[in-house]
């Protein structure tokens, strides 16, 4: 009775919060270039005749570019492992699907998810008739799960976690919510910690599998590599000057961590990958107004006084590889955000990392990081500069501290592989 009533109240407020929320949709969209690339396919409408379409494919879901990318990772190794499996990859924003195309194999279909909709659901699936349905950390919408349920399509969930602020929501909601968790044929959970909450959302113990992280698996996947691109780029700056690379910054980050590099070097370059690149305009402003010459890698240009420049990074899907040319590498949403982004990629490119007290959706691995040695926490902002002047100087311990962190990362070594493993069975 409680699954007939919940499905109901969000059958009935569905259409009224897509409204709500429709225009500050546009405007991301209109912000992130996503007029054009084919946005109707949320709403089950396509230009491709059916009878090019990829039937019977196995459909993996990722909302935006973090998850675009696991995705690829996967399709990468389920293809070495079944070279002759068809692939869908369905996205949810246009950043995510931007990264796709450019990304996947030519082979793989690029699509947008459909809204949650029941009808848009439907036309989605008797389109493409898929074999299975992988969400890539999520989302588990009601009516997909239902509308699978019924067409008798699994759905798995693969890389799962469940960040402590949406866990306490979650168990909230759990009596209302228990009956579309418990839809799902599988949920490949990161940390055994996380086993727990997806069995108190429904999921039944024996469909609850650990694996490990696909972000931390280190095994698989393409490692951080310098481009020949990029360092043409930073030699306009100067040449072997210590780079220290913020990534994926949130508001305010950017001119927090610019200050410490100044005051920690005066040689150091500073370069910034902000977590959005539409937020180009308002990092700049704010970097120009602290008196810095701003360079932007979207328009990139000679600075004219190299020393006093800084390197905003505006770009979407290169993250991975500037770490390589980085020093130090600094992590955003850590200091002025809560949850931290991911520092793998620059664990496994081998550089010192230095994150703030929020790494909350990295847990346990941030903490295994910072006792590593090789991953630095600062507690607060102010003590950033005094430990960027200490990675910089460098010495033999942090460079055991690299060698253990990324032994730390082994823990979650071979998980895209017995994810395969899972989803092929």
């Amino acid at each position: 009775m409680r699954s007939f009533l919940g499905m109901a109240i969000y059958r009935l407020l569905l259409p009224g919060l897509f409204l709500v929320a429709f225009p500050a949709w546009l405007v991301k969209m209109a912000r992130r270039g996503g007029f054009g690339s084919g946005l109707r396919e949320r709403l089950s409408w396509y230009r491709t005749s059916l009878d090019y379409e990829p039937c019977a494919a196995a459909h993996l879901h990722a909302v935006s570019v973090g998850e675009a990318l696991l995705a690829l990772k996967l399709l990468r190794e389920w293809r070495k492992a079944d070279p002759e499996q068809k692939f869908v990859l369905a996205t949810g924003t246009a950043t995510g699907h931007a990264v796709a195309l450019e990304n996947a194999p030519d082979d793989v279909r690029v699509v947008y998810a459909p809204l949650d909709f029941k009808w848009m659901v439907r036309r989605y699936l008797n389109r493409f008739e898929p074999t299975q349905i992988v969400l890539v950390e999520g989302e588990a919408w009601p009516n997909l799960l239902q509308e699978c349920n019924r067409h008798a399509i699994p759905v798995r969930l693969v890389n799962a976690r469940v960040s402590p602020r949406s866990k306490r929501r979650y168990r909230k909601f759990a009596a209302w919510i228990r009956p579309v968790f418990s839809l799902l044929d599988l949920v490949a959970v990161q940390e055994p910690e996380d086993a727990e909450i997806w069995n108190e959302l429904g999921v039944p113990r024996d469909r609850i599998v650990v694996t490990g992280s696909l972000k931390f698996d280190p095994g698989s996947g393409a490692r951080p590599q310098p481009r020949a691109e990029f360092s043409e780029m930073l030699a306009a700056f100067g040449s072997n000057r210590p780079i220290v690379l913020a990534a994926s910054t949130h508001a305010g980050e950017e001119i927090l961590t610019a200050r410490a590099v100044r005051e920690a070097s005066s040689e150091a370059l500073f370069a910034v990958v902000p977590r959005h690149a539409e937020r180009r305009t308002e990092v700049r402003a704010a970097l120009e107004a602290e008196g810095f010459e701003v360079i932007l890698r979207s328009s990139f240009s000679q600075p004219s006084t190299p020393s006093n420049a800084v390197f905003v990074i505006d770009s979407t899907g290169e993250l991975r590889d500037w770490t390589a040319h980085a020093d130090v590498v600094v992590i955003g949403k850590s200091f002025l955000g809560t949850g931290g982004q991911n520092p793998c990629e620059a664990v496994i490119a081998g550089k010192p990392v230095v994150f703030g007290p929020h790494m909350e959706n990295f847990e346990p691995l941030a903490t295994r990081l910072a006792s590593s040695g090789g991953c630095l926490r600062v507690e607060t902002s102010e003590n950033l500069a005094k430990t960027l002047r200490t990675t910089l100087a460098g010495g033999p311990s942090l460079d055991g501290g690299i060698i253990a962190a990324r032994a730390a990362l082994g823990l979650h070594e071979g998980a895209c592989a017995r994810m395969v493993a899972l989803l092929r069975a």
